[in-house]
């Protein structure tokens, strides 16, 4: 018998990628206000996204990590503006200046997030049937303006951020306090997410069932991870678990 449902939130119940977009658009209109004559403001924008989702070089691990190690999610994003501008010849950017460029973001970032069409309204129906657990990875610094913004509390019995534990998905011990909340066992839960390396693969460490949100792109081989279900789009999670559940 299911008993619950467990949720990650970027790009499975919220238009994480419609909200950076937004931001990434902005951004780059401002840069190109502020420094059009010598870069590319969407260059730059795609470049700064990019850093903050820590798609690192070597190198730029070697940099960053100590920061967020020794300060914080904000000190990083500020040097990471201070670094871009000076690979592309801006120097001497001050302070007040890459602290208002990451504000910028961040503000028109969480002024766009929101819930894909239909899932708020899924999430209170799911409710009277389900416990439901949002398990979110990131740092808090991203990932609680998010789920304020959206008011996950009110829609969801439990919210678990990866920033805030000893370890993130795909590691058992996250999904373990997620059953402990829920109050079942691994086999009366299904974990629905859109990465096949954190949310799957996790699921799967813990003997939950799966379900894969694929956003058209083609199942990994090399990863060797192979969801129960999959479905293209997060619009297809009501009925998929309504039919799941009458099963």
């Amino acid at each position: 018998m299911l008993k619950a449902l467990f949720l990650d939130m970027d790009e499975t119940l919220c238009d994480t990628p419609g909200a950076n977009d937004q931001a990434k658009q902005l951004m780059a209109q401002e840069i190109e206000m502020l420094y059009g004559a010598v870069l590319n403001g969407q260059d730059f924008a795609e470049a700064y996204v990019t850093g903050i989702y820590r798609e690192w070089t070597d190198s730029q691990r070697a940099r960053y990590m100590p920061i967020i190690e020794q300060q914080n999610e904000e000190a990083f994003r500020v040097q990471l503006i201070r670094d871009l501008l000076a690979e592309r010849a801006v120097d001497n950017i001050s302070d007040e200046t890459a602290q208002a460029l990451q504000d910028k973001f961040d503000n028109d970032r969480i002024e766009a997030f929101d819930f894909y069409p239909g899932i708020k309204e899924w999430l209170a129906e799911a409710r009277k049937l389900f416990t439901l657990v949002v398990i979110t990875n990131g740092p808090e610094f991203s990932q609680i303006p998010k789920l304020e913004r959206v008011n996950m509390t009110s829609h969801v019995d439990h919210v678990i951020i990866g920033g805030q534990e000893p370890e993130e998905k795909p590691y058992p011990s996250i999904f373990n306090k997620a059953l402990k909340l829920a109050n079942c066992e691994a086999h009366e839960t299904i974990h629905v997410g859109d990465s096949l390396a954190s949310d799957i693969a996790g699921a799967h460490n813990s003997g939950i069932t799966s379900v894969w949100i694929q956003h058209q792109r083609p199942l990994d081989a090399e990863l060797g991870i192979d969801p129960h279900h999959c479905i293209m789009h997060p619009s297809e999670i009501p009925a998929l678990i309504r039919r799941l559940h009458e099963s």
